[in-house]
């Protein structure tokens, strides 16, 4: 597993590569947690590069959004794929996110 964090204008871009399971979703958690603790913007997770994506990582996911709920922020997403789409898909979070194609995508839709 791989994060790459960076601050755009208007969103602070994780990006998120490997796979996502019982074994480092607390570390995935508490990344994103520590990376938006003082920033004021909206989260975008770039899934692009997930191959694999277990239960683990969609509570990940809704709790990350949660929390920045509270802060009264979103939490977009980016490059589905493969299995991990299909996730998101039977999950029912196509219905609670707004999910891009693509990073370029989600970025414009926030003018950043």
């Amino acid at each position: 597993m791989d994060i790459h964090i960076d601050e755009r204008p208007n969103a602070l871009v994780i990006s998120i590569a490997g796979k996502i399971d019982a074994s480092n979703s607390p570390d995935i958690e508490r990344e994103i947690a520590t990376s938006t603790v003082t920033v004021q913007k909206i989260l975008l997770l770039d899934l692009q590069g997930l191959e694999y994506m277990s239960s683990a990582g969609l509570r990940v996911v809704l709790i990350s959004a949660k929390n920045l709920k509270a802060k009264g922020l979103d939490l977009l997403i980016s490059g589905l794929q493969g299995p991990v789409k299909d996730v998101f898909e039977l999950s029912g979070f196509y219905s609670i996110f707004k999910i891009f194609p693509t990073l370029e995508e989600a970025l414009n839709s926030i003018g950043s």
